[in-house]
């Protein structure tokens, strides 16, 4: 193969990256906030910015959100700070840490290889689950950088003589705080499992803690979590408790775990998690097959792809390793989402790069590469295109803009049970929620107003509560109403 024809199929891969990374950066604003996920984390952000509490994440007024550590809502509250309350504003700080997280990757892959670092950033950003967090409000994406910092961090001593970068080890312990700021002590777990089965496996538990900082790197990664958490239980003493107790252990340990204060546990059945991985793979878990038909090895690509220092059964150990870590924590927990399997999506990019690097039919790779990173994008942009169409996104926003719209009196915006986070995101904190039939009949009384109700609810309002509304406005999600003049 030439010089010339990798070049050329390179510029394929990169172009294409461009282009989707591009489209996926300019179409974020252009879809709704979606309860639960989405919409619940910008609005705890909302609030920190509305509050001016930096400190305490705040899930209601008066109602501290113990869930989760704040990074992630300091990085959405200080982009809604600076480009103001909207969808764009709070899905960009995921946006750039995605980006991130691939330049640490391909930077680190790229010493070695330049084509595998390619081929890498492309399999991870093409990947469903990746895709779709890269520019989604939840916390997942903050840990996977404090992991994936971890994990570069704790093998810079092995990479070699000549390409070891002695400050690059403090990553570990970087990227620890940072996980124990976004997750909590999760982060500690899974980077944790992945060194030690490598260590134990390879032997080298011994060289492992002589060569790093432990102790003065653990003192580090206390101080960057630490002081937050110190503080987090003066403000709103309980925090602990329910954070440590509750969101870590019964939470995985007990089934549709009852003592979720915002929400309810997913229940799931226990190992359910290696299943979810093979969704989150999509495309690769069809594609990566396909390409296995035919192969032919590339000795000199091989070779391009070994790591300076430890043998490469090392590296791929350590690579697998850190892979499945997620998988085998989560395997007996019953309460899990798909997005737990996020953290080892980089291992399983680089792991798989380093298998196609060794391809030596290098246009048909990167043909496939690249095609399956288009078919994701456009699979996605289809299925936000159809909900966008439909007006059949699960928000609330459609009935706020009417809302607000219609609102010429200052009337309040009612909605009939717990109110969507999305409702309290578009009405920036002012619709409220009425718990039912009796209480909305109340407020009806006591002057005029607007309530929106699904169509759930509105097949069973009573018909005298009805003959005192007027339909106003229909979306995907609601019906908006008015109140007719006594």
């Amino acid at each position: 193969m030439s010089i010339k024809n990798e070049a050329g199929t390179g510029k394929l891969l990169c172009w294409t990256l461009a282009i989707v990374a591009l489209l996926r950066l300019l179409t974020m604003g252009l879809y709704p906030l979606t309860d639960t996920t989405e919409a619940r984390y910008s609005e705890v952000a909302r609030k920190m910015v509305e509050l001016n509490d930096w400190i305490t994440p705040w899930y209601d007024y008066g109602v501290p959100f113990w869930a989760k550590p704040p990074l992630s809502t300091w990085l959405t509250a200080a982009s809604l700070k600076i480009f103001g309350i909207n969808e764009f504003a709070a899905r960009l700080p995921y946006f750039l840490l995605a980006v991130l997280i691939a330049w640490l990757v391909w930077d680190w892959v790229g010493r070695r290889s330049k084509r595998e670092a390619l081929l890498t950033i492309a399999l991870l950003s093409g990947t469903m689950l990746y895709f779709i967090a890269s520019a989604a409000v939840m916390t997942d994406m903050a840990l996977v950088l404090g992991t994936t910092l971890a994990m570069r961090g704790f093998w810079a001593p092995f990479e070699g003589a000549g390409s070891q970068r002695p400050k690059e080890q403090w990553l570990l312990f970087v990227g620890l705080g940072i996980g124990l700021l976004a997750k909590g002590p999760i982060a500690v777990v899974l980077a944790g499992i992945p060194i030690a089965l490598w260590a134990l496996f390879t032997g080298n538990i011994i060289t492992s803690w002589k060569r790093l900082p432990w102790i003065r790197g653990s003192l580090l990664m206390l101080a960057i979590a630490v002081p937050w958490y110190w503080m987090a239980e003066i403000r709103t003493p309980g925090f602990w408790e329910y954070f440590f107790i509750g969101e870590h252990w019964h939470r995985f340990t007990v089934t549709g775990w009852a003592g979720d204060k915002y929400g309810t546990a997913h229940a799931t059945a226990r190992g359910a998690i290696w299943l979810l991985a093979l969704g989150a793979c999509l495309p690769w878990t069809v594609l990566l097959p396909f390409l296995a038909i035919g192969r032919k090895a590339n000795p000199g690509a091989a070779a391009s792809a070994v790591p300076a220092g430890p043998a490469r059964r090392q590296w791929h150990i350590y690579l697998l390793a850190w892979a499945i870590a997620p998988c085998l924590f989560f395997t007996m927990s019953g309460n899990i989402l798909w997005t737990y399997v996020l953290p080892a999506l980089p291992a399983l990019a680089m792991l798989a790069a380093g298998w196609l690097a060794g391809d030596a039919r290098t246009r048909r790779v990167d043909g496939v590469v690249s095609a399956g990173v288009v078919v994701m994008a456009l699979l996605v942009g289809g299925f936000f295109l159809k909900e966008q169409a439909a007006d059949s996104w699960k928000t609330a926003k459609t009935a706020v803009t009417e809302y607000q719209a219609r609102n010429t009196d200052k009337r309040p915006l009612l909605f009939m049970g717990d109110l969507p986070y999305s409702a309290s995101f578009y009405s920036h904190g002012k619709a409220r929620a009425v718990p039912g039939n009796a209480e909305l009949a109340t407020r009806m009384a006591q002057g005029p107003l607007f309530v929106a109700l699904n169509p759930d609810q509105v097949q069973v309002l009573p018909p005298e509560l009805k003959a005192g509304l007027r339909l106003e406005a229909t979306s995907g999600a609601y019906k908006l109403y008015s109140s007719l003049p006594k």
